[in-house]
């Protein structure tokens, strides 16, 4: 069985994270986590030297939110 059809995006948009088929967007998700991971895709255009920070800042958000889920 072929993976379905996925269009590209417009040009000038980069794309987010991978959305597994059959998930609907009403899904229930995490702010803190969606936006460290589009901050991480974001920082793909950015030149190393500027990638870094992005990527520590995005790494940091992800420790603090799944130790907030390990306490609940």
């Amino acid at each position: 069985m072929s993976a379905p059809f996925r269009p590209a995006p417009p040009p000038g948009l980069r794309p987010g994270p991978p959305r597994p088929v059959g998930v609907d967007d009403g899904e229930v998700r995490h702010p803190a986590v969606d936006a460290a991971v589009q901050a991480m895709a974001n920082a793909a255009a950015l030149s190393p030297a500027d990638q870094i920070p992005q990527y520590e800042a995005a790494y940091q958000t992800l420790r603090e939110t799944l130790a907030t889920i390990d306490q609940a």
